[in-house]
């Protein structure tokens, strides 16, 4: 959330949710009480929560991110929390965090001189890339394509070659390659990524040139591309070990140096790095395999909003994580976040498994403006945080989305955004007035014009992840969060019909939460292509145990007990020379009869879901997968009992607040006072120091007994 410009929150909110990591820590024969840390590095702030294991008390820390050096503002953060909850960083057992380091890195290019080495021939792969271009018909034409991130200058072919089955048919010249990887040393590369035609089948020629250029260089960060993506697709492999060598060096460096300043302060616990996908693991493997926390931001609200939905037996919801800039909307399908194999981070496509999140320029700050033809409209553009709104008193002057609920009332002019930031109502006014006067209406109709906008921009990208995906979003939960979510909530649930909208206990830092949610998890698979009719379920039941067997190493190496593993397995399925592939989870329990036939209904019935139709044509089942989770006992959520005292004790007091065509006296809450059982009469506004809450007329929301808002109809209970 953008709201809080140049603020810190000094409050220390205490809720229903109790960590419960096992132990406590000694520190020279003193017993400790233990804590679980999460650390959120966003674009304006760095969000740090601290877990009481014992009194289950939650501290919330809010400090200026540092661009520059992000370790700085999550030690700065990590010392303000334990500064607050009066304790040591010996307390502290666990610590998870998500970084946009990579995004970063991507986006500005500003990662490392990367060196290729590929087969002889195939030297020009980054270049030949795939026959895609962004945006409509039109897009070829302003299409910039970048340079590839490792120059065709730092790239060299050796001789080697390895055939489609996996044969090899070209030793590989290791005189040579000891020769090109001198040579690209020499010439300044900082990091080496290898990728060989077929690798993925057999990774021989990759694994040795690996080990020549280790004992060359120990301290030179390599990658293979059988390590990074075991699949077929000799673009998409190289594209992927590319990225992950070119912001490797970096991430080290980062995760190395945080590691150190912690270490100084005197915490000694785990550390453990939020993926793209939602799950975590440790810095050592996060330093391996950057290009798995790409995402990692965006994932832990996601993470938390399927946590959340779990606990109170609404398993499917629909997640809106409206910020100042943007809104990122997902949805999660029986209490677990849906996922893709694919990234696109500015123009590049590669390969990673990532939280499915479906992103639109629409936030609390994107500006409202009239186009050439008289038209109202909302984004993309954002006044983010320098100036800001109008309403800031920073010297903002466009109209934005948060002045158009400030000049509403739907967030009251007396709040103070964090406690700490007086907004300037009358800044608003005038800056949503200049709007009003293009198109000739009321102050009043304009504000409202722009929430209306910006509502159906949301709406519509909730329907992108809900009905264009098959999904009735009518039999789904709404989780709003974000500093800006729960404002929109209500009016997002009347629009695509999703009840209840959940509005979580502490919204502006939902990721944060989701982070201690997460489990230990990794995701291994391999190219397949069989048609399933023809193949015996006993060949597959034994490729599938195979990366079983792999997954349940790569727990064990992260510290991960055999009776916490759990295993997912997947088999990506087509039509027969199709292109499109649906992912579809399998049990080895279920492969038990003379071929993999069983597999096609379960195809075709996601098949019609999502495109309507079925061809007679036999599956291909192209890829194998395997999801290694190892479970970390993060937090558990503890019910509360019903209140004792009235709703009324929590009304700070009542004011006028516009919806749609006029001025209704509207009960302004205070959200700490709510407690379970209490049932909030719209219209209402709910404060609380990291996000607002607004309940129309015509709905109630009602406090469950983890403290969420449930908002629905009024005439529901």
């Amino acid at each position: 959330m953008e709201w809080f410009e140049a603020k810190v929150m000094d409050e220390i909110c205490s809720l229903t949710v109790r960590a419960v990591l096992a132990g406590s820590v000694i520190v020279k024969g003193e017993k400790l009480m233990a804590y679980n840390v999460a650390v959120d590095v966003g674009g304006t702030f760095t969000d740090v929560l601290l877990f009481n294991e014992e009194t289950g008390s939650l501290t919330i820390e809010k400090v200026l991110s540092t661009t520059q050096n992000q370790s700085v503002g999550v030690q700065t953060g990590v010392r303000e929390a334990c500064r607050k909850a009066d304790i040591s960083m010996e307390s502290l057992q666990r610590f998870f965090h998500g970084t946009t380091v990579v995004t970063n890195m991507l986006l500005e290019a500003n990662g490392a001189r990367v060196g290729l080495i590929t087969t002889a021939g195939h030297e020009q792969i980054l270049h030949v890339a795939r026959a895609w271009t962004p945006g409509p018909l039109y897009g070829w034409v302003v299409l910039r394509k970048p340079d590839p991130l490792a120059d065709l200058n730092d790239t060299r072919g050796v001789e080697e070659r390895i055939s489609a089955t996996g044969q090899e048919i070209r030793h590989l010249d290791e005189d040579a390659l000891r020769n090109v990887i001198r040579e690209l040393v020499d010439s300044g590369v900082e990091a080496l990524a290898i990728v060989f035609l077929n690798a993925y089948v057999n990774a021989s020629h990759e694994q040795k040139a690996r080990d020549i250029g280790q004992a060359l260089y120990p301290q030179l960060p390599i990658s293979i591309s059988s390590d990074m993506v075991q699949e077929l697709g000799e673009y998409e492999r190289a594209l992927t070990t590319v990225i992950n060598t070119y912001v490797r060096p970096r991430v080290i460096r980062y995760l190395g140096g945080l590691d150190e300043s912690l270490s100084s302060d005197g915490f000694h616990g785990a550390m453990n790095i939020v993926r793209s996908d939602g799950g975590n693991m440790s810095s050592s493997s996060a330093m391996a395999r950057p290009v798995d926390i790409a995402l990692s931001g965006p994932s832990g609200g996601v993470v938390g909003a399927a946590y959340l939905a779990r606990m109170i037996n609404i398993p499917n919801v629909l997640t809106l994580d409206m910020g100042g800039t943007s809104t990122d909307v997902s949805l999660c399908l029986d209490g677990l976040p849906t996922i893709r194999r694919e990234i696109q981070l500015g123009y590049y496509r590669f390969k990673s498994p990532a939280v499915d999140v479906h992103s639109v320029g629409a936030g609390g700050g994107s500006i409202a403006h009239v186009s050439s033809a008289g038209s109202l409209l909302v984004g993309p553009a954002s006044a983010g945080s320098q100036p800001g709104p109008a309403s800031y008193g920073r010297g903002g002057v466009e109209a934005t989305v948060t002045d158009a609920n400030v000049v509403l009332h739907h967030l009251p002019p007396t709040t103070k955004l964090g406690g700490t930031l007086t907004l300037d109502e009358d800044a608003a006014r005038r800056a949503i007035q200049k709007v009003a006067d293009q198109l000739n209406l009321s102050l009043e109709e304009t504000a409202q014009g722009i929430l209306d906008i910006v509502n159906e921009n949301m709406y519509a990208a909730l329907r992108v992840v809900s009905i264009e995906r098959g999904h009735d979003p009518r039999t789904f939960g709404l989780v709003a969060f974000g500093g800006a979510g729960p404002m929109h909530a209500n009016a997002l649930g009347r629009l695509i019909g999703s009840w209840p909208v959940i509005v979580p206990p502490t919204p502006g830092v939902m990721s944060a939460f989701g982070f201690l949610s997460s489990n230990i998890q990794n995701e291994f698979s391999k190219t397949y292509m069989r048609l399933a009719e023809d193949t015996p379920s006993s060949s597959l039941r034994q490729e599938i145990s195979a990366l079983m067997d792999e997954a349940k190493e790569w727990l064990q190496g992260e510290g991960v007990t055999e009776h916490d593993v759990h295993f997912e397995t997947f088999v990506d399925c087509r039509y027969y020379l199709q292109g499109i592939q649906i992912s579809c989870p399998v049990s080895l329990n279920d492969l038990t009869g003379a071929n993999c036939s069983t597999i096609r209904g379960q195809f075709e019935s996601e098949h019609r879901q999502r495109y309507g139709f079925d061809l007679d044509l036999p599956i291909e089942m192209a890829t194998i997968r395997v999801v290694g989770r190892g479970s970390v006992r993060g937090v558990d959520l503890r019910a509360s009992n019903p209140a004792v005292n009235p709703v009324e004790e929590a009304k700070m007091r009542t004011e006028s607040v516009y919806f749609t065509r006029e001025w209704l006296q509207t009960d302004i809450y205070h959200r700490e006072r709510l407690q379970p059982g209490h049932k909030v009469l719209g219209p209402a506004v709910v404060i609380q120091d990291d996000s607002t809450t607004v309940i129309e007329p015509g709905f109630a929301g009602v406090v469950d007994n983890f403290h969420n808002i449930l908002i629905q109809k009024e005439d529901i209970s």
